[in-house]
């Protein structure tokens, strides 16, 4: 799991359809609705803070990692 150091700080809530939990000033997450086993959500954030589905973000780090792995062309540059 990608934030096993942080689980001891995790807070758990429970919300009803159209209620909201704030994370600072600049987030706000509202439940939007319940379908069968599916809570539909939305995140108010600003322009500048990502966000992503958690697969989506996993994907996106394993990328980097594979890519900073990568030789840069400067480094091919001195094998020609």
């Amino acid at each position: 799991m990608l934030f096993s150091a942080w689980e001891e700080h995790l807070l758990t809530f429970a919300r009803k359809p159209g209620q909201a939990i704030r994370i600072g000033d600049a987030i706000r997450i509202t439940v939007k609705e319940l379908r069968g086993r599916q809570v539909r959500i939305v995140v108010e954030a600003p322009l500048e803070i990502p966000v992503f589905r958690e697969e989506i973000y996993e994907q996106i780090v394993a990328q980097n990692k594979q890519a900073a792995q990568m030789p840069t062309p400067e480094l091919l540059k001195g094998l020609e």
